[in-house]
């Protein structure tokens, strides 16, 4: 893109339009629990970023994990006995 173009808008209009571009394009911040038996306790695993089209995670051990979608990449948590993984989106109202 040429730099040598004219300003679009004005100083406040243009801060406008780069806080509605953030906005719009942000990415929405999820953790990874495991829990472990019925109800019996649980544990942040990972936290990820849901974008338009992928999801990135990584886990507190470390570990990168991306999928196409959060539920995608359950399947890497939650691999032991009486043991599952679940999104909970942050930001949310507990039920």
């Amino acid at each position: 893109m040429s730099t040598d173009l004219p300003p679009m808008c004005g100083p406040e209009e243009f801060e406008t339009l780069l806080a509605e571009l953030v906005a719009d394009t942000a990415p929405r911040l999820f953790a990874v629990v495991e829990e472990y038996g019925e109800r019996v306790d649980a544990r942040v695993v990972g936290w990820g970023l849901a974008y338009a089209d992928h999801v990135d995670v990584i886990g507190l051990d470390g570990g990168v994990h991306l999928g196409t979608k959060p539920e995608h990449v359950l399947r890497r948590f939650g691999r032991h006995d009486r043991v599952s993984a679940r999104v909970i989106w942050h930001g949310t109202e507990p039920a």
